[in-house]
């Protein structure tokens, strides 16, 4: 599903025009932004929790060329379930499987 999929769903179930659900979309988005930015966690009950992974700097080789490389610490967004997503997920996949699991 694609950001557009997404507020084109929400438009036609609260009713909403186009502009009105981007917009609230785009609210949401940036208070999630925000948030992390800061630090803090996202808890949104029954979906799942968004937090920020610090990555530390570390060592690592160039494959074309096997020359070892700094690469850049940095934070990143990680997302975490919530057990009622999961117990969701796996309902659905016992009634219909679907293609291979992303890895």
């Amino acid at each position: 599903m694609t950001k557009t999929e997404l507020i084109e769903g929400l438009a036609a179930k609260a009713g909403l025009n186009r502009s009105e659900a981007e917009h609230a979309i785009n609210i949401i988005i940036d208070e999630i932004t925000g948030a992390l930015k800061q630090g803090e966690r996202v808890s949104i009950s029954g979906f799942g929790t968004f937090a920020v992974s610090i990555r530390r700097p570390r060592s690592g080789r160039n494959p074309k060329t096997g020359e070892s490389i700094q690469i850049a610490g940095g934070r990143s967004a990680k997302f975490r379930a919530g057990k009622q997503l999961k117990d969701s997920l796996n309902q659905d996949a016992e009634a219909a499987p679907t293609a291979a699991p992303v890895s």
